[in-house]
């Protein structure tokens, strides 16, 4: 079933003792804002999330595989594509740009992989199948206040080789640091855009997969590092039109977090926050809002 209507939605979710997103252009801390402090993690990563839980609920085949995925070949991934369309490009070296094809190519990646049509793509590459502009599309997640990257030695019993064994006596011990956010709470926001998914083919049952993966994607990524990771609260803005009613920021200006607690005590858990809409918090995980 095609969307019929403009979507924003509000998506929580909290962070203890891990690290929700290291940077690894600063010896993977945590992400933050240089200037007020507040911890970040990237739309890239809330997105590397959504297509491993798609991949892990259905199995990472047609309608639902996925494009970027770990050790994925982006030009073979491609090539599937015209051979499906009975393309043998290797005949042929000037149909490697796609020639007259490269809609249909492009159509048929849409239909067949999940995070094409969701996220969209830039298939531009050697073997040619377009560009994708996708329907929903997700800001940088932002902690709600500061937060502070706590750093951790940690040790291993054990060697990679026996000429480290060597150089140490027999003492196979290795030294490590860890860093971990003690807690944070980060918000970001999302738009979905009905006339983009009339192009990807992005369905009615295509949104309710990405709610479902909003909600569990941290159930089926957890890791030492990331600590315990949770999804909290998803309030989505459900318009009466095709091109919305509201301007987004008019709505997310209804959402927002209280502290229940005063501020000069740190908060450590979700219990010291409360969402609000309208004044009222929020209690369920998601809440659908017409607008």
């Amino acid at each position: 079933m095609d969307l019929t209507k403009r979507y924003d939605f509000v998506f929580f979710f909290d962070v203890k003792d891990g690290n929700p997103n290291g940077d690894p252009d600063a010896g993977n801390l945590p992400r933050v804002d240089a200037e007020t402090g507040n911890g970040l993690v990237t739309d890239v990563c809330l997105k590397r999330k959504v297509r491993n839980y798609i991949g892990l609920l259905k199995g990472e085949q047609p309608p639902y595989d996925i494009y970027v995925k770990e050790k994925a070949v982006l030009n073979n991934q491609n090539a599937r594509a015209y051979q499906a369309l009975g393309i043998d490009l290797s005949k042929d070296e000037g149909k490697r740009k796609g020639g007259d094809k490269v809609d249909e190519a492009r159509a048929w990646m849409c239909k067949n992989f999940y995070d094409i049509r969701t996220f969209g793509a830039v298939m531009s590459i050697q073997i040619n199948c377009g560009q994708v502009r996708g329907p929903i599309q997700l800001t940088f997640a932002r902690s709600v206040e500061p937060v502070v990257a706590s750093e951790h030695s940690i040790t291993r019993m054990a060697v990679a080789t026996e000429a480290e064994a060597e150089k140490q006596g027999g003492d196979n011990r290795t030294m490590g640091r860890k860093f971990t956010v003690p807690y944070g709470l980060y918000r970001a926001h999302g738009f979905v855009s009905a006339p983009l998914a009339r192009q990807t083919g992005f369905s009615r049952e295509d949104l309710d997969i990405f709610w479902e993966a909003l909600q569990n994607m941290f159930e089926n990524d957890r890791s030492a590092a990331r600590g315990l990771m949770s999804a909290r609260r998803l309030v989505i803005f459900e318009h009466s039109s095709l091109m919305g009613t509201k301007s987004a920021q008019e709505l997310f200006d209804r959402v927002k977090t209280e502290r229940k607690e005063p501020r000069d005590k740190a908060a450590r858990d979700f219990s010291d926050y409360k969402v609000t809409l309208d004044g009222a918090e929020l209690l369920g995980f998601k809440q659908v809002v017409q607008v």
